[in-house]
């Protein structure tokens, strides 16, 4: 699939495989020292897919990350040696609870850090310097920015429109989508301006043809990036918001 010269998403984010991770443990509510494995596997593997359809750069990480909880599973589901009572059975996850516990204290520390740097910035300004056209970094023009909205929560609802369309499903030909991103930015622009607001799913409303979601979907990243529309998410885990940035 191909859509709008091969235009690619790259998300601005230290979000990795990892804190996808930290995501699923903290919106099911299960204890980082006890992962149900087989649930967490399942949900991770889905929004993998959903990177891979929107052509993610720098996915391997999530690849390999895939990989090990795969092992993960698939050791869990094997028959337990039977074992002197002198000798204990390694927990195999438990490398990985160390990884996500020593991420956790780095963001936390990061966010602390982060925090207290705007404090004290709206206190003493900062001299100001200009930055020369040709020492800037041209890849800060492909950030998105999503402030006070989950990545995980904005992939989430792209890969249940992604699911919901598998029924519908009835010819297996690839489609090759030669529509140019800017004509479905067109579009989405028209769906938003109709309404104050519209949510998420409003905005994908009457759309069934996976080329055109993933279409919308990349329309609606590259608008946040050119602050033509806003996204906001009220609180963790509900409907997020599309509005027209003012």
């Amino acid at each position: 699939m191909e859509t709008g010269n091969n235009y690619k998403v790259d998300l601005d984010i230290y979000n990795g495989p990892v804190d996808l991770l930290l995501y699923l443990i903290k919106k099911e509510e299960v204890n980082i020292y006890d992962i149900p494995i087989s649930r967490i596997t399942e949900q991770y593997l889905q929004y993998v897919d959903a990177l891979q359809k929107l052509d993610m750069n720098n996915i391997g990480d999530f690849l390999i990350m895939a990989a090990t909880l795969m092992y993960i599973k698939s050791y869990m589901l094997l028959p337990k040696a039977e074992m002197n009572d002198e000798e204990e059975i390694e927990d195999p996850r438990t490398s990985l609870v160390k990884q996500l516990l020593e991420y956790k204290k780095y963001k936390e520390t990061s966010i602390s850090l982060s925090l207290k740097a705007d404090h004290w910035s709206r206190k003493w300004k900062r001299l100001h310097y200009e930055i020369p056209l040709e020492n800037a970094d041209a890849d800060n023009e492909e950030k998105i920015p999503l402030d006070g909205v989950s990545l995980w929560d904005l992939l989430q609802r792209f890969s249940d429109l992604m699911s919901q369309t598998l029924f519908d499903i009835q010819d297996k030909t690839i489609v090759y989508d030669d529509i140019p991103v800017k004509d479905y930015m067109e579009d989405v622009l028209m769906r938003v301006q109709q309404r104050t607001s519209v949510s998420f799913t409003s905005l994908f409303e009457g759309i069934r043809e996976r080329h055109r979601i993933i279409g919308f979907f990349l329309a609606l990243l590259e608008l946040v990036r050119l602050h033509k529309v806003r996204i906001e998410q009220p609180i963790n885990y509900s409907e997020i918001q599309i509005s027209l940035f003012n």
